[in-house]
């Protein structure tokens, strides 16, 4: 399979007139020619404005005055995220053609930067697990990309485009970017604007996938310095440029709830992995006689509970209202959980707020005497057949606690991709990047 390179990466070229943000759109162009009718990652596209706007970035290039780093760069939007001049369709029939006429808050900061938005990718119906069986796995026809953010996971992985954006409010960037092969970013809670998301549950997020580490930074600055993050939060803050690699002390081993459930063959990357970091003279801790970590493990492999919690009384509205005016449109498993929440209350909620923000305190004590947290981002390879999205178990920790997290495609389950998750402070995603950086350079050494 043929990947786009990193867009960023060809910064000199543009500008000396060598290579042109034209020439860059084409070739996406054609990899979306010759693969898109098996992949199925895009629901509508925008391909001659983007060819207008491919132009009017390369002559800028030329002038030398690119609006940003990712100026002309080709993108994939989630279908869950508003654009002016394409439907947002939520991945539902109810909603299929409605247009808003206006752009998501993340959509216009891309623009400003120069960014092509060349495309809607497709989702999982409300960014739920209910899956749609359409969106297919860029290494394996036969398996699925993950969700919800399918479509802009495979669009990558796929090279369609260099970059995508996703949102994530359980594993919906971080599984579907280790099954795809791509590089998957769930910034710190309110990271990201979520203006004209509908995703935009307590502990959701915006997510960036792309194939490069410095395209996820360079983006995600191109967003956070336009619109921001969520209203009261400080947003993603850090360098213009990509933070600089730093090798990291100590880094702590989280089983999470997928331990249980994940492959052999996961399990002996994760192995390797921890060897390959502490061979390089990092201090890996693991739960073994650690009675802190092994009381943390404990309390998140609860995790999945809580966030059903949280996650079903938020989801009340708007279910319950599509449910009672167009059930026979819902996917089944949305049917079921609408039903499955109206036994839910109020306290259930303020009690499972609660319990969120005392593991939130028990993360941060932990990270006090570590510098990241390391996990699988997935519980194997992604699994064969569209029916299901993949296990979350080993990504809800990330949404739950709010921390920004990294799936890095550097580990292999038998002949498919499979990412290293690196989870970090809150607020403190620059760095996270630093040593995800570094790590990066260890496993491609």
């Amino acid at each position: 399979m043929t990947k786009i390179s990193s867009y960023t990466s060809h910064a000199k070229a543009f500008a000396s007139g060598e290579d042109s943000p034209v020439t860059f759109l084409e070739a996406s162009l054609e990899a979306i020619g010759k693969r898109e009718p098996v992949v199925k990652a895009f629901k509508a596209m925008a391909i001659e404005r983007a060819r207008k706007e491919a132009a009017e970035s390369k002559a800028r290039w030329k002038r030398g005055e690119p609006l940003s780093p990712i100026d002309g760069m080709p993108v994939g939007i989630k279908d869950i995220l508003e654009t002016q001049d394409m439907p947002t369709g939520q991945g539902s029939p109810i909603w299929e053609g409605f247009a808003t006429r206006r752009d998501s808050a993340s959509v216009q900061a891309l623009r400003e930067a120069g960014a092509l938005i060349l495309g809607k990718t497709a989702t999982t119906e409300f960014a739920s697990r209910a899956q749609f069986a359409e969106t297919t796995n860029p290494f394996d026809p036969t398996r699925t990309p993950g969700g919800s953010s399918s479509g802009s996971c495979a669009a990558v992985g796929a090279g369609f485009v260099p970059v995508a954006l996703g949102t994530q409010v359980v594993g919906s960037t971080l599984r579907p970017a280790s099954y795809c092969g791509v590089v998957g970013y769930k910034p710190s809670i309110g990271g990201i604007n979520r203006g004209g998301s509908y995703d935009y549950l307590s502990h959701s997020c915006t997510g960036v996938v792309a194939t490069t580490l410095d395209d996820v930074w360079l983006t995600t600055k191109a967003l956070v310095t336009r619109t921001g993050g969520d209203p009261g939060f400080q947003g993603v803050t850090g360098p213009d440029t990509p933070p600089p690699s730093r090798r990291p002390k100590t880094v702590v081993v989280l089983k999470t709830d997928g331990w249980s459930r994940a492959t052999k063959g996961a399990r002996d990357a994760l192995a390797s992995a921890c060897g390959k970091l502490e061979a390089a003279g990092v201090n890996i801790v693991t739960s073994d006689g650690n009675t802190d970590l092994e009381a943390m493990d404990a309390a998140i492999r609860e995790i999945s509970a809580l966030s059903d919690v949280i996650l079903g009384w938020e989801g009340r509205w708007p279910l319950g209202s599509y449910a009672r005016t167009d059930a026979e449109k819902l996917h089944p498993l949305t049917r079921d959980r609408v039903e499955k929440n109206r036994s839910l209350t109020q306290d259930d909620y303020i009690a499972a707020l609660n319990f969120r923000a005392a593991l939130r305190r028990r993360y941060a004590s932990l990270l006090e005497s570590a510098d990241a947290v390391i996990t699988l981002a997935a519980t194997g390879a992604a699994p064969a057949g569209l029916e299901s999205t993949g296990d979350p178990g080993f990504n809800i920790p990330a949404s739950v606690l709010g921390v920004p997290a990294l799936s890095l495609p550097v580990l292999s389950d038998g002949h498919m991709p499979l990412g290293l998750q690196l989870m970090g402070r809150v607020d403190d995603d620059a760095d996270l990047f630093a040593i995800a950086g570094w790590t990066m350079e260890l496993f491609e050494a």
